[in-house]
């Protein structure tokens, strides 16, 4: 199935998306912390309150998110062009919940930054509690997967060794549309992924490409932390980046920035300057 969180006629709802139409979930405001992979396996469908799919607003796909771990440099040729050495653990680092916004909200860019930066990502949405998952069970702690763009700045990322202040600018991070679940989206380490900035492909890659997959990377993470339903993981973003084109390419008022990943759907968000 697909779940979204969805807001129409001044109320916020999680769904479940039936052909074109958002089924509410009784009583569950959004995806998160109340809809762990037990009520995922048997929504409370309110089917009366059925609204148009075209009618309502998608919001991020989990709106606020307890951590957000995301994951950089695991795809061998995104490693490649940065000119760095191949990690031998994951690198990590998070995001807040307000740096997340809607697939179809546009991106806008910061006065303060000029090298607004795309990288387009399969992300995890956990659905079951857990610390020190094996790697043989992390599967199970997985409520479905949905689709991010990680949005860098990267005159900020660059100031200093740390990426905190070039990845968690707020309203920068589309992730959706849907939440959808395993058994739809089948093996997650053959999905393609591609990103497309206005009519050109600029990233293309198979999510079999993944240095650390999603067992390894629900595992690891698990380690020092625990994680709850809700939780979201980044997963790292394939080669072509625009920081490392020649000559750059930076996003700009009047782009549009698509992000597809096959069995899940798409990211489409139109650039746009802050008023």
């Amino acid at each position: 199935m697909r779940f979204a969180s969805c807001a129409h006629a001044g109320r916020t709802f999680a769904a479940a998306i039936v052909d074109d139409t958002a089924v509410p979930l009784a009583g569950i405001a959004e995806l998160g912390s109340q809809t762990p992979t037990s009520v995922l396996a048997d929504p409370p469908l309110d089917r009366a309150g059925a609204v148009p799919l075209d009618e309502v607003t998608l919001r991020p796909v989990v709106p606020w998110p307890s951590k957000i771990v995301c994951v950089g440099l695991n795809y061998l040729n995104h490693v490649g062009e940065t000119g760095r050495e191949i990690p031998e653990y994951p690198v990590l680092f998070t995001k807040f919940a307000q740096t997340l916004t809607g697939p179809r909200d546009p991106i806008v860019l910061p006065p303060e930054s000029a090298q607004v930066d795309y990288e387009g990502e399969l992300a995890v949405v956990i659905g079951r509690p857990g610390r020190r998952i094996a790697t043989d069970a992390a599967l199970t702690h997985v409520a479905g997967y949905t689709i991010a763009n990680d949005v860098t700045m990267r005159d900020f990322q660059y100031k200093t060794h740390q990426w905190l202040q070039g990845k968690a600018w707020e309203a920068s991070t589309p992730v959706g549309p849907w939440l959808v679940t395993p058994e739809e989206v089948g093996d997650p380490s053959a999905l393609d992924l591609s990103l497309t900035l206005n009519d050109t492909v600029l990233q293309q890659a198979n999510t079999a490409q993944l240095m650390f997959d999603i067992p390894e990377l629900v595992s690891r993470i698990s380690e020092f932390v625990t994680l709850v339903p809700g939780d979201l993981i980044l997963t790292g973003t394939p080669g072509g980046v625009g920081f490392r084109r020649d000559p750059q390419v930076f996003l700009a008022p009047g782009d549009h920035v698509r992000v597809e990943v096959s069995g899940i759907g798409a990211l489409d968000n139109a650039v746009v300057a802050e008023s």
